[in-house]
């Protein structure tokens, strides 16, 4: 491995994998750390193997080397690819559904493809610009500390560890949006099941403090969805501080706990003596942490609005989805029809930084704009803007703030992605 690169990849999900792609493409030398084993992060280690949306209202919005890989993954387990046709001209289009393994491994050959360097199992330690205009990171290795050189950083984290650690400022959430653990159940037959009787159970154990409401549903609704969806994202985690390593730590082992809590309810119930959990994902699905202070904000009215920034860099197109805290369920208004809102470059760039680009769910947004702007074809779109920003700003040794639009524009076509305005 080098330890002087012209970009950086901090985190290796969905925004991540697309940014490394897009600056190995341009002819980056480029890097990719990954704190896990595997590429993807929701996608393949929540188990949120569904991303939304590429289309809106008949046409494609969101295109390039996410919808590539998504593609593939498509043609390689013999699934039809969509065309726009599919969303019947409607704001809420079906989703998609991804094989894991066959995803995970396009990501790596694709990263690899690029001429992009890979590093799994690390994590930053220290980020520090240092004059003249780069950037030093400190990452810890399985072996041990090893220093790197990079003129341009993207922290395609989640949870902008990589601002935060080169000192930029952060906004956290004033309340956190719930996680869930993506399981798999079986051992029971849905269709006989005595659902009235469950949720009458259901409520003695939640009084009785062995079971909590969320533990088998989003909305105090009893277990009927949960069973019939056979445990697949329908529990809430009551999430705090998810952005450190101590959050996190809470976060997943009360995952755990929510599913021996929902077990043991369960196998006590007639036609569930035989219930069993076939598999859970390695991590809970964190849907929000924090997000950076920007050079500018995506708002909610902007959103909804379709606002068409004038250095927006790619569309997002999602409901805002707010799930909520309380158990009662969540907070979910689809974009009016012909809309499709946009985001801009401005909401990338920390405040006050230099060299230093974000790319998915901490971008600079409030709440409700965020909550639509979380999902995964959003940040793949963001992180090819990411890639491509970072790649003109290493070669022409020009802050990402001051990149030209029309290059920036070009190279993005020129790898597939949809540009509003271009």
């Amino acid at each position: 491995m080098k330890s002087d690169y012209d970009v950086i990849v901090v985190g290796g999900g969905t925004a991540g994998v697309i940014a490394a792609v897009q600056a190995g493409r341009a002819d980056a030398r480029t890097l990719l750390v990954e704190k896990s084993g595997i590429l993807g992060g929701a996608m393949t280690q929540e188990g949120i193997n569904a991303p939304a949306h590429f289309f809106a209202w008949g046409r494609q919005v969101i295109g390039g080397i996410g919808w590539e890989l998504v593609r593939r993954t498509l043609e390689e387990t013999g699934q039809p690819v969509p065309t726009p046709e599919f969303t019947r001209d409607t704001g809420t289009p079906k989703h998609l559904t991804m094989d894991i393994m066959v995803f995970a491994a396009l990501c790596d050959e694709a990263v690899l493809a690029a001429g992009v360097d890979l590093l799994f199992h690390t994590m930053p330690a220290t980020a520090r610009f240092e004059e003249p205009g780069r950037w030093r990171l400190t990452l810890c290795t399985k072996s041990g500390l090893r220093e790197v050189d990079a003129k341009v950083l993207i922290d395609a984290t989640g949870d902008a560890n990589l601002v935060s650690l080169a000192g930029y400022e952060v906004v956290p959430p004033a309340v956190i949006q719930p996680a869930t653990l993506q399981m798999r159940c079986s051992g029971y037959d849905p269709a006989t099941l005595d659902y009235a009787a469950l949720k009458a159970a259901s409520e003695r154990a939640i009084a009785a403090g062995e079971l909590k409401s969320t533990d088998i549903s989003w909305s105090n609704s009893g277990p009927e969805a949960f069973l019939r969806r056979r445990g697949s994202n329908a529990n809430h985690l009551h999430v705090a501080a998810a952005e450190t390593s101590e959050g996190r730590s809470a976060v997943e082992t009360e995952a755990r706990q929510t599913v021996l809590r929902m077990y043991r309810f369960f196998r006590r119930q007639p036609g569930l003596e035989n219930f069993r959990v076939d598999w859970i994902c390695p991590q809970a699905g964190i849907r929000e942490t924090v997000v950076i202070k920007g050079k500018q904000t995506v708002t909610t009215a902007d959103y909804e609005a379709g606002k068409v920034y004038d250095d927006a860099v790619c569309y997002a197109f999602y409901p805002i989805d707010e799930h909520l805290n309380d158990g009662r369920g969540g907070n979910y208004r689809p974009l009016k029809k012909p809309l499709v809102p946009t985001v801009p470059r401005g909401a990338l760039l920390p405040a006050g930084s230099k060299f230093l680009i974000v790319a998915g769910r901490c971008l600079s947004s409030d709440r409700e704009a965020n909550s639509a702007l979380r999902v995964q074809c959003p940040c793949m779109a963001m992180g090819q803007a990411a890639g491509a920003l970072a790649a003109l700003s290493a070669q022409t040794g020009t802050d990402p703030e001051s990149v030209s639009l029309a290059e920036l524009y070009r190279l993005l076509k020129q790898h597939g992605a949809i540009v509003p305005g271009a």
